[in-house]
């Protein structure tokens, strides 16, 4: 039989480098205090990263640097959401900066969130909750929410092949096909042009 520590770091292994976590994704393999004390063990031998209080990420090792790489914020942001219970959409700047289609480097990451108004400091950037009404809190996917999300900031007039082309590239053809359900709800010219994305020329 595995122990906690061998449970808890080899979900952290599956499920890869950049991933964040906290104690709640570990809720089935042991108690809150036993998880953490083996997370604490983890952090100690350098095997995970402790980015903010609560929140621990398995660094992807960067040749560039020389050393870990910075935590991957959109990671982060899921990580506090899963721990707190809160539903998260990147704001309209966000979503625009994570598929490219936005040349600016936000100095704060926001998050729109049925929680309270919060801000976490991660290296020289900040992540920020900011609490309002979510219009589609029906969405499934993180991805979903994050390319209505971008379609409403960017306007109609705005978007055109090479806007969807961005788009379509950052994802992986199985998800675009979860997109495209997930979105199916989504009214007017927003899901038209989700299904340009989605379908390429095959749209019609």
């Amino acid at each position: 039989m595995q122990s906690i520590g061998n449970k808890v770091y080899k979900r952290i292994c599956v499920k890869g480098h950049c991933w964040s976590f906290s104690d709640n994704d570990f809720g089935d393999v042991g108690s809150g205090g036993a998880v953490r004390l083996e997370l604490f063990r983890l952090v100690k031998a350098g095997k995970i990263r402790r980015v903010i209080r609560g929140i621990y990420d398995y660094p992807r090792f960067s040749k560039l640097l020389g050393q870990p790489a910075a935590p991957d914020l959109t990671q982060v942001a899921q990580a506090l959401a899963r721990k707190f219970g809160w539903r998260i959409h990147p704001s309209g700047d966000t979503a625009l900066n994570f598929l490219g289609l936005s040349t600016q480097v936000p100095g704060n990451i926001v998050y729109l969130s049925d929680g309270p108004n919060r801000e976490y400091v991660i290296g020289k950037q900040k992540i920020m909750f900011q609490k309002t009404l979510l219009k589609q809190v029906a969405l499934r996917y993180p991805e979903s929410a994050l390319v209505v999300q971008a379609l409403q900031a960017l306007k109609q007039d705005r978007f055109n092949a090479q806007v969807a082309n961005k788009i379509r590239d950052h994802f992986k053809g199985p998800m675009l096909k979860k997109i495209l359900v997930d979105t199916r709800n989504v009214k007017g010219w927003i899901y038209d042009s989700i299904r340009v994305i989605c379908l390429g020329d095959n749209s019609e």
